[in-house]
C-alpha cells in the first residue's frame, strides 16, 4: 500500500500550509476531481434509495448539544463556543441533532416512514495536534451522512439496506473492508445511561449481522455514546485499523428532541433514528482509496480518464476534436502532444491513466485510435465511437473493468449526439 501522505502531494492530490493551519487540508485540481466524482456517486446512489438531500449550518447554539448529549458527552472534541449577539454557537461535531430539528419541523405520518435524510456535510472537531496526519485525521471533516426515521419494526431492514449500500459502494471503489466491528458500550461515563436502550439496540444491529453473514467481532467501549454501532474497518499503508463506513441505531435523540409521528391509531409514536454513514468521510474515503490504488483509480474516478496522444503536429486537430467529444459526453481527456516529448515518454508520463487514445496518420484518416490500457493491454485501431461509446459505458456503471463486456445499457444516443 502506499502512504496516501506522500503519495497524494506527488499525485498533486492534496496538500497542506501551516498558514491556514493543522488538520485543515486544501484540495488541488485533480483531488477536487476525484472527490467531486465520490461525492456525486454516493449522492446518486441515495436517491435510488429514495434518501431526501438537505442542507444545514455548520454552526449551531450551544443549547442544541445540550439537548442531543454532545456537550456532556464529547465536549473534548468540540472547538470552544464563541459569543454571537449575547448566545453562546459552536461548530458541530456531527449533523445529526440538525437533522432531528429538520424532522420535528414538520408533522408525520407513519405513512412517510422510514423517512431518509441525507447530506454531505462539514463538520468539526478539536483534534489534538499530535494525532493528525495527512486526510485521515482532520479538524474539517466533509462527512457522507444520513439519518433515517422509522418504526421500530422497520430498524433491522433499513440497516441491512445500508450495509448492502456499502458494499455496492466498496466494490465500486475496489477497495475491502478488513473486518466488521459491533462497537458496543464500555465502563464510565462516556455513555448515555440508558441500560434498556442500549440493550434493545444493540439486539437489533446483532441480528441484522447474524441475518447478513458478515462475519463479525464485537469491541467494548467503541460504541457513540448514544448507541451501540456496525463499523466497517478498513487499514492504512502503516497497518493501523480506523473505521470507514458505519451503521447505528438510537433511541436517545428522538426522546431527547421529542420527535414523533402520528401512527395509524392516531397517536403519537417515537420514531428510532438510524445513523448511517455509506463512504464515511469524504477525507478518510480518498486517503484509503490512494493508499489502495496508488493514483491508479477506478475509470470512474480518474482525475483525467484518457490522455490523447497524437504521434505528430499533423494529427493535433484530430486530437482536439476528439478531445470534442470527450468533452461532450463528460469524459475527462487530455492532449499530451509532441511538445511533451516523444511517444514513449508521454505514455509513461500518463502511466496512471486508465486510457491512452495514440493517434498517428492511419488512425487520424480513418477516425480511428489506438487504444492502450493502463494495465498494460494494447487494443487494435477501431473507430473513435465505438471507444468512446464502450468506456462511457464501463464509467457510467462505474466499473472497475478497463476492457470486460459494457454493461447491458449502452449510450449510443448520447454518443450520436457528441457527433
Amino acid at each position: 500500500m502506499h502512504d496516501h501522505r506522500k503519495s497524494g502531494r506527488e499525485l498533486g492530490l492534496f496538500d497542506t500550509d501551516p498558514l491556514i493551519g493543522a488538520g485543515l487540508p486544501y484540495w488541488l485540481p485533480d483531488g477536487a476531481t476525484v472527490r467531486h466524482a465520490l461525492e456525486e456517486y454516493i449522492r446518486a446512489a441515495e436517491r435510488r434509495a429514495d434518501y431526501q438531500h438537505v442542507y444545514s449550518p455548520v454552526l449551531g447554539k450551544r443549547e442544541l448539544y445540550e439537548i442531543s448529549g454532545h456537550w456532556a458527552h464529547y465536549r473534548d472534541d468540540m472547538f470552544p463556543p464563541m459569543d454571537l449577539g449575547g448566545e453562546q454557537v459552536v461548530l458541530r461535531p456531527s449533523l445529526c441533532p440538525h437533522h432531528a430539528v429538520i424532522y420535528r419541523s414538520r408533522a408525520h405520518s407513519y405513512r412517510e416512514l422510514p423517512l431518509r435524510m441525507a447530506e454531505l456535510g462539514g463538520m468539526y472537531r478539536s483534534e489534538l495536534s499530535g494525532v493528525l496526519g495527512g486526510l485521515t485525521r482532520v479538524r474539517a471533516i466533509h462527512l457522507n451522512d444520513a439519518h433515517i426515521f422509522c418504526t421500530l419494526d422497520q430498524v433491522a431492514e433499513e440497516a441491512q439496506a445500508a450495509l448492502e449500500m456499502i458494499g455496492h459502494a466498496y466494490a465500486a471503489l475496489g477497495i475491502s473492508p478488513t473486518r466488521y466491528r459491533l462497537s458496543l458500550p464500555g465502563r464510565g461515563g462516556k455513555y448515555v445511561a440508558a441500560p434498556e436502550k442500549w440493550q434493545r439496540s444493540t439486539v437489533l444491529l446483532t441480528d441484522v449481522l447474524d441475518r447478513s453473514g458478515l462475519p463479525y467481532e464485537a469491541a467494548e467501549g467503541e460504541a457513540a455514546f448514544y448507541g451501540p454501532k456496525i463499523d466497517v474497518q478498513v487499514t492504512d499503508s502503516a497497518g493501523r485499523e480506523y473505521t470507514l463506513s458505519t451503521v447505528q441505531v438510537d433511541f436517545h435523540q428522538p426522546e431527547q428532541f421529542d420527535l414523533h409521528y402520528i401512527g395509524a391509531d392516531g397517536a403519537k409514536h417515537r420514531p428510532v433514528m438510524v445513523h448511517r454513514s455509506i463512504i464515511g468521510s469524504v477525507e478518510r474515503a480518498v486517503a484509503h482509496l490512494i493508499e489502495r490504488h496508488g493514483g491508479a483509480f477506478p475509470a470512474w474516478l480518474a482525475p483525467t480518464q484518457l490522455v490523447i496522444l497524437p504521434i505528430s503536429d499533423t494529427e493535433l486537430p484530430n486530437a482536439a476534436a476528439l478531445a470534442q467529444r470527450c468533452a461532450r459526453l463528460g469524459l475527462r481527456a487530455k492532449i499530451a502532444g509532441p511538445d511533451r516529448g516523444s511517444l514513449g515518454a508521454r505514455i509513461r508520463e500518463a502511466r496512471l491513466v486508465p486510457y491512452q487514445a495514440v493517434i498517428g496518420v492511419k488512425e487520424a484518416a480513418d477516425d480511428h485510435v489506438a487504444l492502450r490500457l493502463r494495465d498494460g493491454r494494447r487494443l487494435d485501431p477501431r473507430p473513435v465511437g465505438d471507444v468512446l461509446t464502450h468506456i462511457s459505458a464501463l464509467i457510467g456503471a462505474h466499473s472497475t473493468d478497463l476492457w470486460g463486456d459494457p454493461p447491458a445499457w449502452q449510450l449510443g444516443p448520447l454518443e450520436a449526439s457528441a457527433q
